[in-house]
């Protein structure tokens, strides 16, 4: 972080800010503010924000960010009608196998949209078909139904022109008619789509799914909604039986708690909250039930062989695309698990209460060298997974262990002293740093 004072801001005159997070008083004081606003990223409504997970994070997504960016800073150049490079439209296919029988034929296409690839599955049905979707509701007579990839390149093309724009326009470039077609959207890569069958005699199950869960992952009843926007984790199920219904909205409930049991056992945070939240869905997912043709079924409950069999299909595709899509497994290492819930060893330990001779540096070596012994690191990790409890008695169990460790460390009987200055952190995850840290400064 670097100060600037007004004068050298003025200097400096930024073409384009941008920002990340949900807290933009500063932003909004650059703006409203006499010097600070006249500059030329202010002047000409160059202010851009984005998911924090993004910008502020050197991993795979540094190239989301750049391509998002720099789409939205020459959006005019890039998305002009008369200006494109190359004609849009469907430029190559990829079948997929999905042996229903009321299946046409079932594909990955690749387009030209605005000059950027963009990609969709489509699955087209032998005669019409009844769905249900939690992006359009029910619909009848359904030819087509799918899940559209924009890439980041077109993500602030999408946000300028709206949800509905946005469809009109892949509906005309993927050549479908609204009236017989129903497609989700997502920011989630259709390369990376999971597709996993479930059976039991003659009954089965396909769960099509893509997910990605590292910009807007939240938890229902706790996070906060500010925005809308395309789904992020998309489910498309079909079967080989006929569902009524009832069976098709029950489904939807099947789905969604696979889907919400699949990312608490990844331990997947909360965007908003991610040191005491599990995410239990992102805030964009959708899911589309196609009727199918044979068999009645009339329930697709928990108690059902459907339902069951719906659950486990949804369960393993959706631990599949985000393996796939952001690179999560559950026997990641602690290291990954703390940086996900925004918690850094780095600032943990210059931000301690420490005698003043402690060597910071070599607390911090110290400290990475117990986590990587597997007898910590699963002390960390209990830690971690007891800040999800609601459950003050697991907590004061886990008190006494801190404190064995803490002698453990020092080679003597020794209590937790409180070390580490995070007020908003859960106990756990602050018990834990103070044995670890309290441990090493003694020994």
């Amino acid at each position: 972080m670097v100060k600037v004072d007004q004068k050298q801001w003025r200097e400096f005159n930024p073409e384009v800010i941008y920002y990340c997070g949900k807290d933009s008083r500063i932003i909004d004081f650059i703006k409203k503010s006499e010097g600070w606003k006249d500059v030329i990223a202010v002047q000409k409504g160059r202010i851009y924000s984005f998911p924090c997970e993004l910008t502020c994070r050197a991993s795979v997504n540094a190239g989301y960010f750049i391509k998002w960016l720099f789409s939205s800073i020459y959006e005019e150049e890039l998305f002009s009608s008369t200006k494109l490079l190359y004609t849009e439209g469907i430029y190559s296919r990829r079948k997929i196998e999905l042996p229903l029988t009321y299946v046409e034929s079932a594909e990955i296409v690749y387009s030209k949209l605005k000059d950027y690839t963009s990609k969709a599955l489509l699955i087209r049905f032998k005669t019409p078909m009844n769905i249900v979707s939690t992006l359009e509701g029910q619909r009848t007579g359904i030819m087509t139904v799918g899940n559209h990839y924009l890439p980041p390149n077109l993500w602030s093309w999408a946000h300028r022109i709206g949800l509905e724009g946005s469809r009109d326009y892949v509906y005309k470039i993927l050549r479908l008619n609204r009236a017989d077609s129903s497609l989700l959207f997502t920011g989630a890569d259709m390369d990376n789509l999971a597709i996993v069958k479930k059976s039991f005699k003659a009954m089965s199950v396909y769960a099509l799914v893509t997910a990605g869960v590292r910009s807007n992952a939240v938890r229902t009843s706790v996070d906060v909604g500010r925005f809308y926007e395309p789904g992020t984790i998309n489910i498309i199920l079909m079967t080989n039986m006929k569902l009524t219904p009832r069976a098709m909205t029950r489904a939807i409930i099947t789905a969604t708690e696979a889907k919400t049991a699949a990312l608490q056992d990844l331990d997947i945070r909360s965007s908003q909250t991610p040191i005491e939240s599990q995410a239990t869905g992102t805030g964009t997912d959708n899911i589309i039930v196609v009727q199918g043709t044979g068999y009645q079924i009339d329930n697709s409950g928990g108690h059902t062989k459907m339902g069951e069999l719906i659950g486990n299909a949804v369960y393993d595709a959706v631990i599949q695309a985000i393996k796939k899509q952001n690179g999560i497994e559950k026997d990641r290492d602690v290291f990954q698990r703390l940086l996900e819930r925004g918690i850094s060893l780095y600032d943990v330990v210059f931000s301690a209460r420490l005698p003043e001779d402690v060597n910071k540096k070599e607390l911090l070596a110290k400290l990475e060298a117990l986590l990587l012994k597997p007898e910590y690191a699963g002390f960390m990790l209990t830690a971690l997974e007891l800040s999800n409890s609601k459950n003050n008695y697991l907590k004061e169990s886990f008190k006494r262990w801190a404190e064995n460790i803490v002698s453990e460390i020092k080679g003597k009987q020794a209590q937790v002293i409180p070390i580490v200055e995070k007020s908003k952190w859960p106990v756990p995850i602050k018990i834990a740093f103070d044995a670890l840290i309290g441990g090493i400064i003694e020994n």
